[in-house]
């Protein structure tokens, strides 16, 4: 480590473990952390590309700094949004925790209880746990978390983009703070990931209440070379959008699509199969379909083209409702590397469980953020190998009445979109002006659980004055616990002080409670005394049903509601079950960047023939339409908004539309008014305008259903309005929109 000064920072054991593992030099990001880490005099914020050794930036100097001055029992606290990345930082993290004799303790559902009763019997070293494993601690063992984590030094998250902006990330706040109040300290915290967007916002969500100084430590190496490649498909079928409207003959109809014979050819899902099954059979790769429906379909699909041509399956599906053997099992394989594996998978391998070398990734559809893109191509290109993304984007056959959305190829621009803007390094910046009332409800239970009774002003005082929760005002928190006083979750007694209520200690005795979010009520899918994994309770499946499932075709043997499984067996046929799940909200960055991309006159070069096609098709609508100088169109009976704008701000509009007696409805950013001429459309947007501006919380009265999270029926309904505003509506992008257009 010639010429490394910040090496010789680090403790001699850990210096030894390094030569150990033969690294001629740090990486970067290891270099400029070992001083601010070993000091412990701020926050810090590590951000590089994966596989740029984030994990032993944190790592090496934090374990140098236990090993000059060893702790009084716990040093660190890891926290992982996995239980899965968990166990891999373990295999990880093991050696290089026996360099410093301190041992290193792994802490979620699954592992055996005798290894917790170890670290009970004798806090030390590291534990690595999730947000709902450190709930349940907290709550249960407070006296022990007191003792073990007296001279706690560090906090490491893992991955944090994936908890900012979440019920479960203000969760691990309140859980941070809790901990930092209960124990006297202000212990440091750590946070790695690969793709945080607007860094100060970033610090913000690390310590919402900004009490301790924070250092941004960013990676600039570029990392791997990139090769990208867009493979585009035009479905068989008429227009997929079931959204066509009617032209009239003086209108910019699109042309057909081109090709006659397209009603006949194969249907586009089968053609993606077919080059998925061409370019990735024999090698190692990550196919990311999106929804665990598409992940199943997919994955069958393929592995139906092993059979066909009577070699070993080499395709398998990975996603969250799997049984964890069965991921565990497809992990292990990923990681040996000795039999061509291919996972079609969901989010569920984009964070940074350790799978091995991939040759490539593949994305079907398009992407729902730039950063989960770059988490996903950060899986490939190890090795000093490039990093290989391909698209496979399908957009409709055009006909006469095709939908605007369909002509514009949303899809496909999108993409390129994304891409431009990943290669710009943005990405989303979280949502950090969020209430998180349901997460409220929990957190409030889980202090009074935890010291038996509270008072309210400190209560308020801990989660909202102090704590995470502070747009809560003090009159907002007394309204929420008369409410949840009102449902028998909490009461009080003589003297002041704030219990659970009956209903409330039964819902923090419940296993469920530690999680903040919602775990929907499933079946459990078994085969010949083997668990495969789980599906919603609302699928009503019937005994002789067939359905597709871990990758395979089975029928329903047996069904029993009051035990809440389903027995199944091999078959030749079935269809993907439904699952719960939503989409994500696209950012209004990606529709800006969109408009760029139609508004310019460059070809992306990774475009192959089809998506050229599809690509100047959907640019020379937009050229047509004089989309750039108008954001209103009327064709037929229907007139279109294109305001270019995110999803929260279009649900705005469309909201405010509807308040105006018009039939607006939105749908991949375009906002459509049936039977309406575009002149009523301007009419109404300037009787809007010419009112006072509405508050965000009327409009959420507008929305059915605000009941989104876990504890939201307890929440009182005004206060819900104003949470679901806070996440699902930007009333100020759409204002200026229509004061704009009006």
């Amino acid at each position: 480590m010639s010429g490394s000064t910040a090496f010789n920072l680090l403790h001699e054991k850990i210096q030894k473990w390094v030569w150990q593992q033969a690294w001629s030099s740090l990486r970067e990001i290891q270099e400029k952390a070992i001083d601010p880490v070993l000091s412990r005099s701020c926050d810090l914020i590590l951000s590089a590309s994966t596989a740029a050794g984030k994990t032993e930036a944190a790592f090496l100097p934090a374990l140098s700094n236990l090993a000059f001055t060893p702790p009084i029992g716990l040093g660190i606290l890891y926290i992982s949004p996995l239980k899965a990345l968990i166990n891999d930082q373990f295999r990880r993290l093991e050696s290089l925790g026996e360099a410093v004799n301190l041992p290193v303790t792994p802490w979620h559902g699954d592992i055996l209880q005798s290894v917790k009763n170890k670290l009970i019997k004798k806090p030390s070293g590291l534990i690595l746990i999730t947000p709902e494993s450190l709930e349940s601690l907290i709550l249960n063992k407070a006296p022990w978390c007191l003792k073990a984590m007296a001279d706690l030094r560090y906090v490491i998250v893992d991955e944090f983009h994936a908890f900012v902006g979440s019920e479960r990330g203000r969760q691990l706040q309140s859980l941070l703070h809790r901990l930092d109040t209960f124990l006297g300290l202000i212990t440091p915290r750590l946070a790695l990931s690969a793709t945080l967007g607007e860094m100060d916002k970033m610090a913000q969500a690390l310590r919402p209440q900004g009490q301790y100084p924070y250092q941004i430590i960013e990676s600039k190496a570029s990392g791997a070379e990139v090769q990208l490649q867009l493979r585009g498909y035009v479905d068989s079928q008429s227009s997929n959008s079931s959204k066509e409207t009617k032209s009239p003959p003086d209108s910019n109809s699109p042309k057909e699509s081109k090709s006659p014979e397209a009603s006949n050819s194969p249907p586009a899902s089968e053609l993606v199969a077919d080059d998925l099954f061409k370019l990735l059979r024999g090698g190692s790769h990550l196919v990311f379909a999106n929804s665990r429906q598409k992940t199943e379909s997919l994955s069958v699909a393929l592995s139906e083209r092993c059979q066909k041509i009577g070699v070993p399956n080499e395709f398998y599906p990975h996603h969250g409702s799997l049984s964890r053997e069965i991921r565990e099992d497809l992990e292990k394989r990923l990681q040996e590397g000795k039999k061509p594996t291919t996972a079609v998978c969901t989010m569920t391998l984009e964070l940074g469980i350790d799978i091995g070398h991939v040759n490539s990734v593949a994305q079907v559809g398009s992407p729902q953020s730039v950063a989960s893109l770059r988490q996903r191509l950060g899986r490939s290109g190890r090795r000093g190998e490039p990093a290989i993304l391909r698209f496979f984007i399908t957009e409709s056959f055009l006909t006469k009445n095709s939908h605007i959305g369909d002509r514009l190829r949303l899809d496909t621009f999108q993409s390129v979109a994304m891409v431009s803007l990943l290669l710009k390094r943005w990405y989303e910046p979280a949502n950090t002006r969020q209430y998180h009332f349901s997460t409220l409800v929990q957190q409030t239970l889980s202090v009074i659980g935890q010291h038996g009774g509270v008072r309210a002003n400190q209560l308020w005082s801990l989660l909202c004055g102090t704590g995470p929760f502070s747009l809560v005002s003090q009159e907002n928190y007394v309204e929420f616990l008369r409410a949840l006083r009102q449902k028998d979750l909490i009461t009080q007694t003589q003297d002041g002080q704030i219990v659970l209520g009956y209903k409330g200690e039964q819902t923090v005795s419940n296993y469920t409670f530690y999680s903040a979010f919602a775990t929907p009520e499933e079946y459990r899918l078994e085969s010949g005394g083997a668990f495969l994994g789980s599906i919603p309770i609302s699928n009503s499946l019937a005994v002789g049903q067939n359905l597709i499932f871990a990758g395979r075709k089975w029928e329903v043997l047996e069904v029993s509601t009051e035990a809440k499984r389903i027995i199944l067996k091999p078959a030749a046929g079935g269809i993907v079950p439904t699952f719960s799940g939503t989409g994500q909200m696209l950012d209004g960055k990606i529709r800006k960047e969109m408009f760029e991309v139609y508004d310019s006159e460059d070809l992306p070069i990774y475009l192959n023939k089809t998506a050229r096609e599809s690509f100047n098709e959907g640019r020379q609508t937009f050229r047509d339409l004089n989309l750039k100088d108008k954001a209103i169109i009327e064709i037929g009976k229907t007139t279109h908004i294109l305001p270019w704008l995110g999803d929260r701000a279009i649900n705005v509009i469309t909201v405010l539309l509807r308040g105006q007696g018009l039939k607006a409805d939105s749908y991949n950013g375009v906002i459509d008014i049936l039977d309406c001429s575009k002149e009523k459309v301007v009419s109404a947007i300037k009787t809007i305008i010419g009112q006072p501006k509405p508050e965000v919380t009327q409009l959420s009265a507008n929305f059915v259903n605000t009941i989104i999270e876990k504890n939201d029926p307890f929440v009182p309904e005004n206060l819900r309005y104003l949470d679901y505003s806070s996440k699902f509506l930007d009333l100020e992008s759409s204002w200026q929109w229509l004061l704009k257009w009006a």
